[in-house]
């Protein structure tokens, strides 16, 4: 069995591309059991969010993954395999530590994504396709994560996707306290960008859901107003500032729903980032001459300052992978080490066994004891012996002479390296 982390990212394809193979939560459940049917495939988790879709699974071989999420998605495999990339075994382990301590996000360090994995982790789990051994490379993942977050400064400045945004929204308008605001969604990225946007004063914040409910939850820690989404085209010409984030499969605000909220503002400029993949806005949106429309891609160029100052920290997470890797390679040799010892064991005792029942035979039958000790001593050294003796004469006849450097080290304790110094 081999540890697979295969998919699409952001370094890899266009944000056009990647919104064409996410998935929605509604339908997650039923893609973890088609993968898990692929062949090769024995357990498997799946990741999908604005910046990857990624596969996480135990294989056989080399299974076709590519082929599979193109037919999920309808699309061209070849298209697929364009921008696919596939890691295994610690280079898999690798690849999963990154991702989950921020270093391969967009945003260098950005902690939602650790959360987006434990969620995936947790669904695979709910659904049925993670067994124990995928389940123990996400506890080293999640372990080292948590040692990234705990003792580096990967998470000392304000860096996130929700805080480019706000970044964005302050070039633009250099008085938040005259703004309002207009927040869609109520996930962990709208909820890290109202509390940016309150920290900054902003003048009202309002918050848009599906349901009440949530929103209300959310509008009630930020000193903000609770919206559904059915309010929006009243509301949205009240909006300077808008930042949306939702999981729905089609764009909640047209290019004609936009041009009434502009025509009503007098075309005071309107300024929108859309983070969501599939997209919230429609692309043609941003075609008006007061509406800055800005997407999760375009973050990048305006959060590379704050990156630099993560750099450094990103070095010593690196260096902290690197050393964890170390230390569970090392772990799985003496895990191996273990088993190759429990083996020989367990052939020793069987032949302890077979020695003591024929001893005990012998003693019932009258036999003199001190003989029968005896010969069971030289009957029990020799079996341990034998198969020990055939391998070490094989050695020497082919001519194997570190081999036989290695058995005389294991079987006699001795190193010729140590003799010689």
């Amino acid at each position: 069995m081999h540890l697979l982390a295969a998919g699409v990212n952001h370094k890899t394809a266009e944000l056009d591309f990647r919104e064409r193979i996410t998935f929605a939560s509604e339908g997650l459940a039923a893609a973890l059991y088609s993968l898990v049917e692929v062949p090769g495939v024995t357990q498997a988790v799946l990741l999908s969010t604005c910046n990857r879709t990624e596969c996480y699974c135990l294989v056989e071989d080399t299974p076709d993954l590519p082929a599979w999420l193109a037919h999920w998605h309808h699309l061209d495999p070849e298209d697929l395999r364009r921008h696919w990339y596939s890691y295994y075994d610690q280079h898999a382990l690798h690849h999963m530590m990154r991702v989950a301590g921020g270093l391969d996000s967009m945003v260098l360090g950005e902690p939602q994504v650790l959360g987006q994995m434990r969620d995936a982790y947790a669904r695979a789990e709910e659904t049925g396709t993670l067994g124990r051994e995928l389940a123990g490379y996400f506890e080293q993942v999640f372990s080292v994560a948590k040692r990234i977050r705990t003792e580096t400064d990967i998470g000392a400045h304000a860096v996130s996707v929700a805080y480019a945004a706000v970044s964005f929204a302050r070039h633009i308008f250099a008085d938040l306290n005259k703004s309002h605001a207009l927040l869609i969604g109520a996930g962990e990225t709208i909820d890290l960008a109202a509390r940016h946007l309150r920290d900054l004063g902003v003048r009202e914040l309002v918050i848009a859901n599906r349901t009440r409910e949530r929103a209300q939850e959310l509008a009630s820690e930020v000193s903000g107003r609770a919206i559904t989404l059915d309010e929006l085209p009243q509301w949205l010409p009240n909006a300077d500032i808008l930042i949306s984030s939702t999981g729905s499969p089609e764009a909640l605000l047209d290019k004609t729903m936009v041009q009434r909220a502009l025509k009503q503002r007098r075309h005071r400029p309107m300024f929108m980032v859309d983070i969501a993949v599939p997209r919230d806005i429609a692309p043609e949106v941003g075609e008006w001459d007061d509406v800055y429309l800005y997407t999760v891609d375009d973050l990048h160029e305006a959060i590379e300052e704050n990156i630099r100052q993560r750099r450094q920290a990103a070095a010593a997470a690196e260096q902290l992978i690197d050393r964890a890797l170390k230390d569970i390679e090392r772990e799985t040799r003496e895990r191996q080490a273990v088993e190759t010892l429990r083996g020989y064991r367990e052939q020793v005792m069987a032949l302890g066994d077979a020695e003591l029942e024929r001893a005990l035979r012998q003693l019932n039958k009258g036999d003199d004891a001190e003989e029968v000790i005896s010969r069971f001593r030289h009957n029990l050294i020799n079996k341990i012996l034998h198969q020990p003796s055939v391998q070490l004469r094989r050695l020497a006849a082919e001519d194997r002479q570190e081999a036989l450097e290695l058995a005389r080290e294991l079987l006699l304790g001795e190193n010729d390296n140590e003799d010689n110094d």
